[in-house]
């Protein structure tokens, strides 16, 4: 009997927030270390540095992930979910945000549920179909 995988869930925390990272969801646009590099250092371990910049900061840029990948639990707030209506942003590079909770039926059928923000692949390079992995990168 085969046991699931269990998706990998890494948190980071300080007295004010704890920041919740799905690596497997993570769409790889680098806005997270673009936009705050003092937080979000892949070449540092562990790479996130909660101590790089206030707590609006990152969640700021928590805010402007565009995969759900990394969310974020304030004490003073609980879970950042400031979407209630479904919302879809079309990129330049062929991704579908998806802003707000979705059911989404698989091929093989099964059903997953997303939180908050998922990107799907709209190049069709993806080896996380239907979700995107940042390889529209790789073929410009």
């Amino acid at each position: 009997m085969s046991k699931e995988k269990k998706p990998l869930v890494k948190q980071y925390s300080n007295d004010d927030i704890t920041v919740v990272w799905k690596p497997d969801t993570c769409a790889h646009s680098k806005k997270c270390w673009t936009g705050l590099i003092e937080v979000f250092n892949p070449r540092n371990r562990p790479w996130i540095d909660l101590n790089g910049a206030t707590t609006e900061k990152i969640k700021a840029q928590i805010d402007a992930c565009p995969s759900g990948a990394l969310s974020y639990l304030s004490k003073a707030e609980g879970f950042s979910d400031k979407t209630n209506e479904i919302e879809v942003n079309c990129t330049k590079n062929g991704q579908l945000i998806v802003f707000g909770d979705v059911l989404i039926t698989k091929s093989d059928g099964t059903v997953e549920k997303r939180e908050k923000r998922t990107a799907f692949c709209g190049c069709g390079a993806s080896e996380n179909k239907p979700f995107c992995d940042g390889s529209h990168k790789n073929i410009n």
